[in-house]
């Protein structure tokens, strides 16, 4: 039996990586998923790609009138949401002696402002209890050189989901977070100019990584499924790592 039969989800930044991959799990486990993002065109391939029980709404998380329109289509379209997944997020390397006012709001205003509001606006819809998953990364223990702001984001989704779980938990709504290590997808070969420098980006986290590879977005997915599903129905507040054992080990 599928886990998610009768399920409605969302997945914010759901048409490429980890997104996607996520999106395209809980598709195929029987849940009607809402993937959103900025590009309109990215969105229809992506929801091409998971075939069925898929909705895309092209949505700009730092747009709160967005979200509006978002949540009031998924209201008029399923009228209840059981899973949210905060995903959308960017990354952008600057140190802080280079470091703009115009960067540090761009990241926070995606990756720390969306969730939250993406959350608080979910609320209304989420009638029977569920789950929120957010998106952290090890980066948010970890002090990379030039992600100081990305880092400090990721940082922020693990005490939104420690402070979430004891407010929400009266809903009947788990919150947890989800930490992934380096992950092959199109975020982390933008982080280079050239496909040269992307593969020593990746070598170098592969031989950083005990298991000696960067991870696969799939392998993601299979975490925010356990995490989003009554597979974890006893785990709420918790930050989940999928790393490879990069920080534990």
């Amino acid at each position: 039996m599928s886990k998610f039969n009768g399920k409605v989800a969302l997945v914010t930044g759901g048409s490429s990586g980890i997104g996607f991959a996520i999106a395209k799990r809980f598709a195929a486990e029987g849940a009607h998923v809402f993937i959103t993002g900025r590009r309109q065109l990215e969105l229809e391939k992506a929801a091409a790609e998971i075939g069925s029980n898929v909705s895309a709404v092209q949505s700009d998380v730092t747009d709160l009138g967005d979200l509006d329109k978002l949540f009031a289509h998924i209201k008029s379209e399923k009228g209840v949401l059981d899973i949210v997944v905060a995903n959308a997020g960017i990354v952008e390397s600057f140190t802080i002696d280079k470091a703009t006012p115009e960067h540090f709001d761009k990241i926070f205003g995606i990756n720390a402002r969306g969730p939250f509001f993406t959350v608080q606006k979910a609320l209304p819809l989420m009638t029977r209890g569920g789950s929120i998953v957010l998106l952290s990364s090890i980066m948010g223990t970890k002090g990379f050189p030039g992600i100081g702001a990305y880092s400090a984001t990721k940082a922020a989704m693990r005490s939104f989901a420690r402070t979430w779980a004891n407010e929400l938990k009266d809903r009947g709504i788990r919150v947890n977070s989800l930490s992934p290590g380096a992950t092959q997808t199109p975020a982390l070969d933008s982080q280079a100019d050239t496909a040269e420098g992307a593969d020593e980006i990746k070598a170098m986290f592969s031989q950083m990584t005990p298991l000696g590879r960067v991870g696969r977005a799939d392998e993601i997915a299979a975490a925010a499924l356990f995490l989003a599903s009554d597979e974890s129905s006893f785990s709420t507040g918790i930050d989940l790592v999928s790393d490879g054992g990069l920080v534990a080990v």
